[in-house]
């Protein structure tokens, strides 16, 4: 319990973007860029990272994390057929009702369903985490300046402190934390998930996926936007193009 408490109040702090007191934070470092697949105007998702990074939420951040923006059957986007989102949303017992009774009661889940909340309620999430309320992941992409690099960087960043720095309990060193003191130990650990499709597993992989799937849950339209850019871009130029001609065209009648 203790160790869940820890790993909440340190991504609370992530997206707050809370520092120690005694360090400024203007101390951060300047998280790496990663060579996303989803960078630049012609930019993608990766559909193999962004099933890999459901999968490191599912089985690690999901513990204390819910994503109340997404349904089940969002999952489509990611690759996921109709029937593995069925088994997936299916292996989840989501409270619903009230029945003719007027009682609520558990079932299975359904694609149509929002994932799952680890908590019935913010009450009983605060009860059992200190009086603190869990973060929902499903916009940190967009909470923090750096996005999915900031995510990546944080999850990396674990190191010994600096000699000569007293940690209080339950404190952890972060290189790229602005004020470098974080609560959350680190969450991810070499073969801690495994995956099927024989990719690394190891902490920067974790890491590098669960970033682009919550980039991805922060902005699953990010695609249809860019290619939409790239359509009106392109008419623009046709059109600018044949206004030119005509204009040429008109002119030199005149002259």
């Amino acid at each position: 319990m203790m160790r869940k408490t820890f790993i909440l109040a340190g991504f609370a702090a992530l997206v707050m973007g809370v520092s120690a007191p005694a360090l400024a934070a203007s101390e951060a470092v300047e998280p790496p860029k990663v060579d996303w697949s989803s960078n630049g105007i012609f930019g993608t998702y990766d559909r193999a990272s962004l099933q890999r990074g459901f999968q490191v939420y599912r089985e690690v951040c999901s513990a204390c994390h819910g994503m109340n923006r997404l349904s089940y059957r969002d999952l489509a986007a990611l690759g996921y057929s109709e029937g593995e989102i069925k088994a997936i949303a299916a292996s989840y017992m989501i409270t619903d009702g009230p029945n003719e009774e007027g009682e609520m009661f558990e079932r299975a889940g359904r694609p149509s369903d929002r994932f799952k909340n680890p908590y019935p309620n913010e009450n009983a999430a605060k009860s059992v985490n200190n009086g603190a309320l869990p973060a929902d992941l499903s916009l940190i992409a967009k909470a923090r300046k750096g996005g999915p690099d900031y995510i990546h960087a944080i999850l990396t960043g674990y190191a010994e402190a600096p000699e000569g720095t007293t940690l209080l309990p339950g404190q952890h060193w972060n290189t790229y934390m602005p004020g470098h003191i974080i609560a959350m130990p680190a969450p991810l650990i070499d073969g801690q998930v495994a995956y099927e499709d024989g990719t690394n597993q190891t902490v920067d992989q974790y890491a590098k996926d669960v970033a682009h799937f919550l980039e991805w849950a922060a902005e699953p339209k990010m695609e249809v936007r860019k290619q939409t850019g790239l359509k009106a871009f392109l008419f623009l130029l046709v059109f600018t193009g044949v206004a030119y001609a005509v204009k040429r065209k008109i002119w030199s009648s005149v002259h």
